[in-house]
């Protein structure tokens, strides 16, 4: 049995993991294996199945599963006796979890994290779910109980594994590989269109957001709405989007004493969330926000903007440069949000009793909280406004505002005196290239130079040590390099932050590094077809296991921006950067086949009509000249604007950018004054940032 344990202690395989979900685990008494070839090649040796479980450190059902399942002695006996144990951590490894997402939710219609499936020795999957208890319970069979049917099925019923591993591959191989899927040319205006009116059917004008609970932000789908709301010049087309905005912001989604967002809500009013809190998620909500502040301009934007920015750099930023991937839904075993979370007395305990009858009211806080594992426990939530919180409580002559302001500063020093969630430190490449464009936006719209720098930071690090010139950007860096090349969002995403930073410092190492990136993305990720895969094949270094290599297509949004689309978002932008035909024709040969296969469209097909509205939108080039406060007015109401497909230059831009042919003939005044070129044409000088954001601001200026 030594041997066949790997010649080691149960669990040495896992400790000092770089990732903190094997790392947490390698105490269990599972004899787990990391992802690779050795796992496979014992269960062929030992005529064993696989159990591969796939969650990730901010997973609270992934926590229970380890604290009860995987810690349960007659579960690790069974799978001791009969399996082979892989662990797998999704954020390390999302090829895999794309991959066994898929083949799961083909056999049993479940998908989330924890993930658990049952593959052959060629890794393919016969059985799956998410959670399973140790023993029957939770609506849920006990783990015990499916372990031993897993290993009597597998023994005595191969035939019926194969067939059925055969089939589940087959039906997903269609899927990808149908004709529809890569072939036809859909126009992008009729594809947005059909789009927006399928997004629109679902929104719930109650509480804003798509459907009823559980109920995720969909940064792509209301980026999208804005967009079409501003190119019409139809308010009423983004009046869901601001509605849902703001309902989020009050809501107990939003975490409204440390700021940030949590990843959803469980219930439809964005009161109760999931606790986890996702970097990506709070990046692409960043981005959106600050849409909005764009789009309908109201110091009403800025708390949440703020908070996001709060958060983030409170708790999230790493000290050598570049963003961490998330903080945990829990702060110990057993736990489901009490970090987060009050009773009556604790505000009561903080606060003095005026301020506490306030801070009740403000933040709906009531004997019955809802939690399930402590009905006394609330979610704070934004019940009343200030004023009206005050009425009949706070003196006269205290302001309502002032007020929350303090109570919010009192009762954040008391929660930062509990023990905090844990932070997983590991820095990706496409979270960080969302979160270097957002930080660099937010720094200009919100006039605070303290930004730039950390946006500088993280592109430096990353440039330093998870670009490589033959490989393109890594998913993971560490202190000894990059790891995990050839992912698709990596490269994609940390393509937009670069466009977003080399325009706006006008560093030439910035924008240097983007052409070979995006160049390398046309090169190497299309199929045959010219269809985008998540991985390309030459550069990906994760190895050949299984069925990791089975073709996917990253269309579809998750529901953040998926893959395929935010490539085209750069390819576009860089084109409109560069007056470039050749990225132009990339952008558009590549967005066609992800029209295709997913028309007629609807709510996770946002992004891809997001980046047709770009495609099928003229570029915007505004040229600022002259020195002092003047040109910098000039340049933050260019930068504040609405408009898509824009790029602002001060003064005349550095290689590989360059003046747009029309306005050649008008450059080289020494007044402060901006140059507006959309297409071939260009506007006469504007001297005023008020009419040069109100021309921006027209769908036809």
């Amino acid at each position: 049995m030594a041997e066949d344990r790997g010649g080691g202690p149960r669990g040495h395989r896992l400790k000092g993991a770089p990732s903190a979900y094997l790392a947490s685990a390698a105490e269990q008494p599972i004899d787990w294996h990391p992802w690779g070839s050795e796992p496979f090649e014992r269960a062929r040796r030992l005529r064993r199945p696989i159990l591969l479980d796939i969650g990730a450190a901010w997973c609270h059902w992934c926590h229970v599963m380890d604290e009860e399942t995987y810690s349960d002695p007659e579960v690790a006996e069974i799978l001791d006796r009969e399996f082979v144990a892989i662990k797998v951590d999704r954020d390390e490894r999302p090829e895999v979890d794309r991959r066994y997402q898929q083949e799961v939710g083909a056999l049993s219609g479940e998908g989330g994290w924890p993930l658990t499936a049952f593959l052959d020795p060629d890794g393919a999957a016969f059985f799956g779910g998410t959670y399973f208890p140790p023993t029957d319970g939770h609506g849920r069979p006990g783990f015990r109980r499916v372990l031993r049917e897993m290993a009597r099925v597998y023994r005595e019923e191969a035939d019926r594994v194969r067939q059925t591993t055969l089939q589940v591959r087959d039906a997903l191989s269609r899927i990808e590989l149908s004709p529809s899927a890569g072939t036809g040319s859909i126009p992008p205006a009729p594809y947005v269109a059909q789009v927006e009116a399928e997004i629109l059917q679902r929104i719930d004008p109650v509480h804003g957001g798509f459907g009823l609970a559980p109920k995720f932000p969909h940064p792509a789908a209301h980026r999208l709405l804005l967009l079409q709301a501003q190119v019409m010049g139809a308010p009423d087309r983004a009046e869901p989007v601001l509605h849902t905005l703001r309902q989020m912001a009050d809501g107990g989604i939003y975490d409204h004493l440390g700021g940030g967002f949590h990843r959803y809500s469980v219930d439809e009013a964005w009161h109760i969330p999931h606790f986890e809190k996702m970097a990506i998620d709070n990046a692409a909500l960043l981005d959106l926000y600050l849409e909005a502040a764009r789009y309908a301009p109201s110091a009403a934007w800025a708390t949440t903007i703020d908070g996001i920015l709060d958060w983030t750099r409170t708790t999230l930023l790493d000290p050598a440069g570049g963003f961490a991937s998330s903080q945990d839904a829990d702060a110990a075993p057993g736990d489901d949000g009490t970090y987060f979370t009050w009773s009556r007395t604790e505000i009561q305990a903080v606060l003095p009793a005026a301020e506490a009858r306030f801070a009740v009211r403000l933040f709906g806080v009531g004997a019955d909280g809802r939690m399930p594992h402590d009905p006394q426990r609330n979610v704070l939530y934004r019940a009343l406004s200030p004023s009206e919180a005050a009425a009949g409580v706070l003196p006269p002559d205290r302001d309502p505002d002032r007020t929350a302001l303090e109570v919010v500063a009192a009762l954040r020093a008391a929660r930062d005196r509990r023990t905090a969630p844990k932070v997983d430190p590991a820095l990706y490449g496409h979270l960080n290239g969302r979160y270097i464009g957002a930080w660099v936006r937010a720094g200009i719209q919100r006039g605070d130079p303290s930004l730039l720098p950390v946006a500088v930071r993280a592109a430096d690090r990353w440039l330093s040590l998870g670009v490589d010139p033959d490989r393109g950007v890594a998913h993971r860096i560490d202190a000894h390099g990059g790891h995990g090349f050839g992912h698709l969002e990596d490269n994609a995403q940390f393509a937009l932050g670069l466009i977003d930073l080399a325009l706006w410092t006008g560093a030439r190492r910035y924008a240097e590094a983007v052409g070979p990136i995006l160049e390398r993305i046309v090169r190497e990720f299309p199929d045959d077809d010219g269809r985008l895969r998540d991985i390309a094949p030459r550069l990906y270094d994760g190895g050949a296991v299984g069925g990791e290599l089975r073709p996917t297509y990253p269309v579809e949004d998750q529901p953040h921006l998926a893959a395929g689309p935010a490539a085209v978002r750069a390819l576009n932008r860089w084109a409109r950067a560069l007056e470039s035909p050749e990225f132009d024709r990339a952008a558009r040969r590549l967005w066609a086949p992800m029209a295709a296969r997913t028309a007629p469209g609807g709510l996770f097909s946002a992004g891809v009509a997001l980046a047709g509205a770009e495609l099928d939108r003229p570029g915007t080039t505004v040229i600022v000249e002259g020195e002092g406060a003047p040109a910098d007015a000039l340049v933050t109401a260019a930068w504040s604007s609405p408009r898509t497909n824009l790029v602002v230059f001060r003064g005349d831009p550095p290689p590989p950018f360059r003046l747009p042919t029309a306005a050649r003939t008008l450059s080289g005044g020494s007044t402060a004054r901006a140059l507006v070129c959309v297409g071939v044409s260009c506007r006469a000088p504007i001297t005023a940032p008020g009419e040069l954001a109100r021309i921006l601001a027209s769908p036809s200026g």
